[in-house]
């Protein structure tokens, strides 16, 4: 045999082994376990689209929807403004490629692992124009969440309607299994949610303590701002700016739904704020209860928020509390 024709045969069997060799690589077991393994729930592509969330079988129904680009949660025919970081966080997590290997394939698995429609969390996702009657959504996911397995940290989940039975870390609990308040924006100015608003945006603070006595104006001067109705000798302007800010923060601890936003009883104390884009919001207040708890209103919106009675007391100041010490 001629040395060429033992190179082109030596250089042959060396390209079989590395053929061989590569998909070997490619095919092993655990490669292709990896593979299967690495899942994710929604396609990010579609998430735009989403304008509804559904969710039963954790305890009080929940339902999400969309209007003008805000989340909102539905409940009792009214739409609460929602916290809109925790419904895009929520969604974002079903979109996230992950570890959700293949544990089960055969219904036989579904009643064992909680993963039945009368036993499961269910979520669901779907599409379409929200305030367009009669048309119907299209479902972009529905997802049914199972127990937890021995270790405590990973979930059996699956498709409604297939029968293959994943597992991966439980990112979803622990946000359907809490109290619907949870999901609300319960901040009297919602904007302030995300920062938006903060005290450089107020130009001007009228507060009311009451009806019967005159009201103190906080109006703002470049960086400073001056008063009329109290008497502050050596001001601190922070004190000051984190005042109008504990205003703008401010939060509920629920919806009143028992009592209409244009009832008089919201006229016993106000709060008016003039921002920076010559918009106004006005806060009434009703008279403090026994534990100091009080209804408000804000202009703008029929949602009526009760408020503990340490968020309402950080709505009015006396004037030594903006002296510099």
């Amino acid at each position: 045999m001629t040395y060429k024709k033992q190179l082109v045969i030596l250089l042959s069997i060396i390209s079989a082994l590395t053929l061989i060799y590569a998909f070997s690589l490619i095919f092993a077991p655990e490669r292709v376990g990896n593979r299967s393994a690495a899942y994710t729930w929604l396609d990010p592509k579609v998430l735009g689209q989403v304008s509804r969330v559904s969710v039963t079988g954790a305890g009080e129904p929940l339902e999400f929807i969309k209007l003008d680009g805000k989340w909102f949660v539905s409940q009792n025919g009214i739409n609460y403004p929602a916290r809109q970081w925790r419904v895009e966080d929520f969604l974002e997590g079903l979109t996230r490629t992950s570890a959700y290997p293949v544990r089960y394939s055969s219904s036989d698995a579904h009643e064992r692992l909680g993963l039945t429609e009368d036993t499961a969390i269910r979520i669901s996702i779907f599409a379409g124009e929200v305030s367009a009657r009669g048309q119907p959504d299209v479902v972009l996911l529905d997802l049914l969440v199972g127990y937890l397995d021995m270790t405590g940290r990973e979930v059996y989940l699956r498709k409604a309607g297939q029968n293959d039975v994943r597992s991966g870390e439980n990112r979803f609990t622990t946000y359907l299994t809490g109290y619907v308040n949870s999901w609300y924006n319960l901040r009297l100015i919602p904007e302030s949610e995300n920062s938006l608003l903060d005290a450089d945006d107020v130009q001007r603070l009228v507060v009311y303590a009451s009806m019967d006595t005159p009201p103190q104006v906080f109006s703002r001067r470049n960086r400073e701002w001056i008063f009329s109705g109290l008497s502050i000798a050596n001001p601190d302007m922070a004190k000051v700016d984190a005042y109008v800010r504990s205003i703008l923060f401010t939060e509920g601890d629920g919806f009143d739904d028992s009592i209409d936003s244009e009832d008089p009883v919201f006229n016993y104390s106000r709060i008016v704020l003039e921002l920076g884009d010559g918009s106004i919001k006005t806060i009434r207040l009703s008279a403090p209860g026994e534990d100091g708890s009080m209804l408000a209103v804000v202009s703008g919106s029929n949602y009526v928020y009760s408020l503990p009675g340490w968020a309402g007391s950080r709505l009015f100041a006396e004037a030594d509390s903006f002296e510099r010490y």
